[in-house]
């Protein structure tokens, strides 16, 4: 009889302890578990830790709650201002509801990505190509929001989207390289003749001093003789004193010939 009850009490206690082993479930610190009992959702969301299911009637599901980076694939479009390029972006999720995520949507990673590809064409069609070169927060913002909405129901919360390229064709490279060019050289040009300008100004306020003071005229020409002499040149160039021109400014001219009329006679 003790046989009988040793002999039942090893296996109730090999049949616990069978059970335990397979009714046993560790949910890690970044998941959270979600149980479906015949196909149901079943209580509350396991939280992280050891917890038991009922064997062969509940399946656990494994949830990762931490944020997903998702590259989305380079989409190709035209701008508003009809100009073909291939835009590419990286989405930053996380899932903020597991049941939701399990439940409401086959393959939530697949969906974000789908969404986020069709957003990123529809961004692409709205927007001007300055607007993707330069304005890309506000581009990413209006991105995220396009995400995000569907994606609530979906228990998945988008926690940043970024455009990382912009591809161009090669002509549009070209073509913005030569009006880059353009606008550095205009800018140039008004730069110089800015300069042109001022000094032109310069020299007129000297040339009115040095006409108040003769002298001022010969110390100039000096030192012009001795800054070309400084150069150790073979040859030295006198500059033209412009007041000798001035003698032939106003030269005298010769009356033109008159022929004496003679008197008519009568």
């Amino acid at each position: 009889m003790l046989q009988e009850l040793l002999t039942a009490a090893a296996a109730a206690g090999s049949a616990g302890v069978l059970y335990v082993a397979s009714a046993a479930r560790i949910v890690k610190q970044y998941e959270r578990g979600v149980v479906l009992r015949l196909g149901r959702l079943a209580g509350e969301v396991r939280q992280p830790g050891f917890t038991m299911i009922v064997p062969v009637v509940d399946r656990l599901h494994k949830v990762n709650m931490q944020i997903v980076t998702m590259p989305v694939p380079a989409q190709e479009g035209i701008t508003r201002d009809n100009v073909t390029v291939r835009v590419d972006a990286v989405v930053y999720f996380k899932v903020v509801d597991a049941a939701y995520a399990l439940i409401r949507v086959e393959d939530y990673k697949f969906a974000v990505s789908q969404m986020a590809q069709t957003s990123l064409r529809s961004i692409i069609g709205k927007s001007d190509l300055d607007d993707l070169l330069s304005n890309r927060e506000k581009l990413n913002q209006g991105l995220e929001l396009m995400i995000d909405s569907p994606a609530i129901g979906w228990g998945v919360q988008i926690d940043r989207v970024e455009i990382k390229d912009v591809s161009l064709p090669e002509t549009m490279k070209r073509s913005m390289a030569r009006q880059a060019e353009a606008d550095r050289e205009r800018r140039a040009r008004v730069i110089n003749a800015d300069a042109e300008r001022q000094a032109s100004k310069v020299l007129a306020e000297a040339a009115r001093e040095m006409s108040e003071t003769p002298a001022a005229l010969q110390l100039r020409l000096l030192q012009t003789v001795v800054a070309v002499a400084a150069e150790k040149n073979s040859t030295l160039v006198l500059p033209f004193p412009v007041e000798l021109l001035r003698f032939l400014e106003n030269p005298q001219r010769v009356p033109p010939d008159r022929t004496l009329e003679r008197p008519t006679d009568m």
